[in-house]
């Protein structure tokens, strides 16, 4: 069954519900990485089944870590307080291509079963991105 839309300019409750789902979903889980990254060592990285950061750098970890937390924060705050809102989309698509990027590493590295975890978060941020721009804009405060 398909429905009109009668009021073309109003956003739908249920897209603004999904899309805070979604960020807030986002948003725990880069917190989350980012804090571990930024918070543990390689050794304890490793023994947590982060291999990668084996050869990694220390200060590109620390990097890492750091633009999750960024790209978290920037899900919530500048839409949860309509100042600046466009950001919210612009931390997903940073948090895109930090998926992008990793899910290329651990292809690289024969890690085919972490892929999906990436190939999902990067269709989460992408819908973010779609949403916030398409289905459920936020106004900047006035």
């Amino acid at each position: 069954m398909t429905t009109i839309d009668t009021n073309p300019g109003q956003i739908s409750k249920g897209w603004t519900i999904g899309l805070w789902v979604a960020q807030a979903l986002l948003a725990a889980m880069f917190l989350m990485a980012g804090a571990t990254k930024l918070m543990s060592g390689s050794a304890e990285l490793v023994a947590m089944g982060m291999g990668w950061a084996e050869n990694a750098p220390f200060l590109l970890i620390k990097f890492i870590g750091l633009a999750e937390v960024a790209g978290a924060l920037g899900l919530i705050l500048p839409a949860a307080t309509r100042i600046m809102p466009h950001l919210t989309k612009l931390a997903a698509a940073g948090l895109a291509v930090i998926m992008v990027l990793a899910a290329g590493l651990h292809i690289t590295r024969g890690e085919f079963e972490v892929v999906p975890v990436n190939v999902i978060l990067f269709a989460l941020a992408a819908f973010v991105i779609w949403g916030r721009t398409n289905k459920a804009p936020i106004a900047p405060r006035a």
